[in-house]
C-alpha cells in the first residue's frame, strides 16, 4: 500500500497541473473550434464551417509553412552557436564556468519587451548598424536596412533563445565521463574524432532539448514579428493573435490555434522516426 501513495505522492501534484493548465484549456480551445461565433446565440450552435474556411484558404497554409520553416531556421541557428558556448563552458572555463554562465544568463533577467526594442534601435534608421555603416563609408545615407523584415525577426528571436539553449547543452555536456574521453585519447583518437564520437553523442539529449525549446515556442512567436517584422516579417502566431483579438472570431482563432498544434505534433513525430540524434551520427 505504500508504494502506490508514494507514487501517486510523486505523480498527483504534476499531473493536477498538466490538465488545469494544458488539457483544461486545449479542451476549451477544442470546444470554441466548433463554436458558430462567441456572441449571442451562436455561442450554442456547432459547426465545422470554421474548419471548412481554413482547408480552404491557401493563404493560411503558407503562412503556416513559412513559419514552421523560419521557426526550423531559428532552432538551428540557435542551437549551432549555443552548443560552441556551452562546449566552452564546460571544457575550458574552467572555475570560471559558473561565473561566465551567470553573465549569459544575466540578459534574460531584463524584461524581454525591452531586448526586443533594444534591437528595434539597433536596426533601426539611426541605430547602432547604420551608424557603424556610415561611419565605415559602406552606405551614403542611413535606412532601416534590417528592420521590419524577416532577417530582423530571426536576428532578434536568436539573440533572445540562444541562452535557453545553451543551458540544457551545458548540462549535457557537464554529464559526460571525463574518463571516455581519455580512453578515447589513448586509443589514438584526435580530438576532433574523439568530439565526433564520444562528445557529441553523448550531449545529443541535451542538443535535442534545446532545439525544441525554442522550434516549439517560436512557432507561435507573435510579439517580436509585431515589433520588428512589420508586413515582410508577420508570422503565424500574429494572424493568430487578430483572430482573437482584432477580429474578435475566436471560432476560428482556435482551429488555427489547433492546426499550430498539429504542425508541432508532426515535427515531433518526424524527429522520432528518425531516431535519436546519436544513431544517426553512427551511420
Amino acid at each position: 500500500m505504500e508504494h502506490p501513495r508514494r507514487l501517486f505522492a510523486l505523480i498527483g501534484p504534476p499531473s493536477v497541473y498538466l490538465t488545469l493548465f494544458f488539457l483544461l484549456p486545449l479542451g476549451i480551445m477544442a470546444v470554441f473550434s466548433f463554436r458558430a461565433g462567441t456572441i449571442g446565440e451562436a455561442r450554442n450552435v456547432f459547426t465545422l464551417e470554421h474548419y471548412r474556411q481554413f482547408i480552404a484558404n491557401a493563404a493560411y497554409h503558407r503562412l503556416l509553412w513559412r513559419s514552421s520553416l523560419m521557426a526550423f531556421g531559428i532552432a538551428s541557428i540557435s542551437t549551432l552557436l549555443a552548443y560552441p558556448l556551452a562546449y566552452f563552458l564546460t571544457f575550458q572555463a574552467g572555475e570560471r564556468k559558473l561565473t561566465l554562465m551567470t553573465l549569459i544568463i544575466i540578459p534574460t533577467w531584463t524584461s524581454y519587451l525591452l531586448r526586443v526594442f533594444a534591437w528595434k534601435l539597433i536596426l533601426g534608421t539611426n541605430g547602432l548598424l547604420n551608424t557603424l555603416l556610415l561611419s565605415l563609408g559602406i552606405i551614403d545615407q542611413a535606412s532601416p536596412i534590417l528592420l521590419y523584415s524577416r532577417t530582423a525577426v530571426m536576428v532578434t528571436l536568436v539573440y533572445v533563445w540562444v541562452p535557453f539553449v545553451a543551458l540544457p547543452i551545458f548540462a549535457a555536456l557537464e554529464r559526460i565521463d571525463r574518463s571516455l574521453l581519455e580512453a578515447a585519447a589513448d586509443l589514438g583518437c584526435k580530438p576532433w574524432e574523439a568530439f565526433l564520437r564520444v562528445t557529441l553523442p553523448l550531449s545529443a539529449p541535451g542538443v535535442i532539448a534545446g532545439f525544441f525549446f525554442c522550434l516549439i515556442p517560436t512557432l507561435g512567436e507573435y510579439v517580436t514579428p509585431l515589433l520588428v517584422g512589420g508586413g515582410q516579417g508577420a508570422m503565424y502566431g500574429n494572424l493568430i493573435q487578430d483572430q482573437f483579438v482584432r477580429a474578435l472570431n475566436w471560432s476560428m482563432g482556435s482551429v488555427m490555434s489547433l492546426a499550430m498544434l498539429l504542425a508541432v505534433i508532426v515535427l515531433l513525430v518526424i524527429f522520432s522516426r528518425m531516431g535519436s540524434f546519436s544513431k544517426l551520427l553512427e551511420l
